[in-house]
């Protein structure tokens, strides 16, 4: 027991934060022991398996990068358990994909992942990194595209940097973190600074670009297509973005914008800086700047506002390309370069652009697109192809997304507003008081929960669930002030939306509380345990993943600081308050009768802190009152992080635990085995 602000705080379980502690290492075997017996015995785990393997073993694409006539992505497909990075044509369909970097060698247990990847312009290179066990701390590399030989060129302590090449590809500007042993206490999550590397350097005496930056600070930069200007995008969480252009040629810097609670982002191409903004526009706009004058005063919109969030845009020669969400629903546009000519660009479904990018000397784009039951693609636009996209990648799926139905609905909160849902299921279920159904959300740091192939979405509709996915306030759905009305102190109204959909749900006669399951992860994770203590009644059961939990210490731990903006800082005495008030882990009330509980994290995490997991864990199982009839379970997983990185078997031996839990909980019988048809 100790006194914050005047507030006695009970934390029982701080023991349990000492990660390398061998009580800690003893409690969580036994935990994982307990897990494993129980969810070991359920009969549906075997056919689980199988099913979430093969739809996990779909061909999958990622964000693109185009340079020059070719377009690289990571891919997995197959048995493969991680993406390998893959280059294609730009122009020719027709010509074969060619693999450039396989991380399957580089672990035994295949849990080394590519993180983040940059072509050259010219596309003879790459600059990538890779890590193991989920951990995302990597190294970068060079690799030449055509000959598969690797650089002398290493350079450590890299965590998903940004990297900008000169034109000549030469030499790039790149993000890095400070060397752990010169840190105080050997903390490798902040202070990452702006480098400039020349090919065949020693990395030692790389140029300093930009340093002093605040502790938080996450830098980027980008380079015009000639190589004469350097833009710094500094990020402060969660939606503040300074932007400086410095000019190679004089040295001299130039503030574009700075201290606005903005998302900015600027590309420049000839003579001018195309911005992306909601500075001034909370739902974003598209501005022109010219580069002797390009602050914000002077700028010129050319994409104004709408009722659609802009979410990126990017020059294609004569054209400019800008991506948007209707109702968390994506859309694409092309305009000419001064706004004019505005064409909209038909999409494949309802559905999301997973990520786009442009050739800036032709009018040529590729993007990624994805829904609920399609699996995420490869498209190619181009402005003599018309008002639509071709698809540039065509895989075999064991998924008919025909046979899935997908609507949106909009459900009132609690204080009248009017909140969108999206709602999946075979589209031969009948839906009733008797369909089991999964509730998920996030809401937070201006995320949009946007349409997007899941295993387990496919796999919960076809043994005759509904899967509902709320857009909660605290994301990014109608732009930032929707952001806002859920973030710091107004963070009830997260929960309070949520809380809204599920009761909506139970009214409307689509499920009942028996057949309900809650579900989310990371910041969606301290949603579900914040619904587990704030409404134990809500659900039957809950899956609570990555979590964060005890909101009064999470700053604390790995790079939490960076989230106080979003949060609130529990050392100050007003935001301590809003904190305390919610704090899942400190609203756990002995003799309740608590949701069944899957608690999943992993010990590699480098974002959330698996403490939150563990205590939280360890004082539901003291308090909840139905022990045997509704568990709480903590499954922690070993060479394993945020999400990010893990092997296809992982995600299928994970998956089978979870939802043979929930198929349990909620008295569901497994799926069939499906067919396999070709996506288009």
């Amino acid at each position: 027991m100790e006194v914050l602000h005047g507030t006695r705080v009970h934390d029982p379980y701080r023991w349990l934060e000492d990660g390398d502690s061998p009580e800690v290492a003893g409690w969580s075997a036994a935990q994982n022991g307990r897990t494993r017996a129980v969810l070991d015995a359920l009969p549906s785990r075997p056919g689980l398996h199988e099913r979430l393997l093969s739809l996990l073993q779909v061909g999958m694409v990622g964000a693109p990068a185009v340079a020059a006539d070719r377009v690289f992505t990571l891919e997995r497909e197959g048995d493969q358990d991680q993406a390998v990075l893959v280059v294609r044509s730009a122009v020719d369909a027709a010509a074969p994909a060619r693999v450039v970097v396989d991380p399957h060698g580089m672990a035994a247990d295949h849990a080394a992942s590519i993180d983040w990847f940059v072509p050259s312009p010219d596309g003879c290179l790459v600059a990538y990194g890779v890590s193991e066990g989920g951990s995302e701390h990597g190294t970068l590399r060079v690799v030449e595209v055509d000959t598969g030989t690797l650089l002398t060129d290493t350079i450590p302590h890299i965590r998903h940097p940004s990297l900008a090449w000169m034109p000549d590809s030469s030499a790039f500007a790149y993000s890095r973190l400070p060397d752990p042993s010169t840190v105080a206490g050997g903390e490798e999550g902040y202070w990452e600074t702006v480098w400039w590397h020349r090919l065949g350097d020693d990395p030692a005496s790389d140029e300093l670009l930009l340093g002093d930056l605040e502790r938080t600070a996450l830098p980027a930069a980008t380079i015009s297509l000639d190589g004469r200007w350097l833009v710094f995008h500094v990020t402060y969480m969660p939606t503040r973005t300074d932007v400086i252009l410095l000019d190679r040629e004089s040295g001299r810097r130039t503030v574009l914008v700075e201290g606005e609670e903005a998302t900015t982002w600027c590309q420049v191409v000839g003579d001018r800086a195309y911005v992306t903004t909601n500075l001034g526009a909370p739902r974003g706009r598209v501005v022109v700047a010219d580069l002797e004058r390009p602050q914000a005063e002077h700028w010129t919109t050319i994409v104004p506002e709408s009722s659609a969030v802009i979410d990126g845009a990017v020059v294609a020669g004569s054209r400019l390309l800008v991506a948007s969400a209707e109702h968390a629903v994506s859309r694409l546009h092309h305009y000419a370069l001064d706004g004019g000519d505005g064409r909209e660009v038909a999409l494949p479904e309802l559905g999301s652009i997973g990520g786009f990018d442009a050739d800036p000397l032709a009018e040529r784009a590729f993007l990624t697109f994805t829904s609920f039951a399609r699996p995420p693609g490869l498209w190619r636009w181009t402005l003599d192809g018309g008002d639509t996209v071709e698809p540039w990648t065509r895989f075999p799926s064991p998924v008919d997304a025909d046979a899935f139905a997908v609507e949106q609905t909009f459900y009132s909160s609690s204080d009248g507003t009017d909140v969108p849902m999206f709602l999946v299921r075979a589209a031969a279920t009948d839906v009733g008081r008797d369909t089991p159904t999964l509730l998920t959300a996030y809401g937070g740091f201006a995320i949009t929960n946007t349409p997007g192939y899941s295993a387990a979405t496919v796999a919960f509709c076809e043994a005759g669930g509904v899967w509902a996915v709320a857009g909660i306030r605290g994301g990014g759905e109608y732009g930032e002030d929707w952001h806002r009305a859920g973030m710091l102190a107004r963070k009830q109204q997260c929960f309070d939306d949520f809380y809204a959909a599920a009761d909506w749900l139970v009214d409307e006669g689509r499920t009942s509380r028996g057949r309900l399951c809650i579900r989310g992860g990371s910041n969606g994770g301290l949603l579900v345990g914040a619904a587990v203590t704030q409404r134990p009644g809500l659900c039957r059961a809950a899956l609570c993943a990555v979590p964060l939990l005890d909101m009064l210490r999470y700053h604390r731990f790995l790079i939490g600081a960076l989230w106080i903006p979003e949060y609130g800082d529990p050392d100050d005495p007003g935001q301590f308050a809003a904190l305390e008030a919610y704090s899942p882990y400190q609203h756990v009330v002995d003799g309740t009768q608590y949701p069944a509980t899957l608690i999943t994290t992993a010990e590699s995490d480098s974002r959330v802190d698996p403490l939150h997991a563990r205590k939280f864990a360890a004082r539901l199982q003291a308090a909840t009152a139905t022990p045997d009839e509704r568990p709480v379970l903590v499954r922690i997983e070993t060479r394993a992080g945020h999400g990010v990185g893990k092997p296809a078997w992982k995600q299928a031996d994970e998956g089978a635990d979870v939802w043979a839990f929930v198929f349990w909980q909620l008295g569901m019988d497994v799926p069939g085995a499906g067919r396999t048809v070709e996506l288009v």
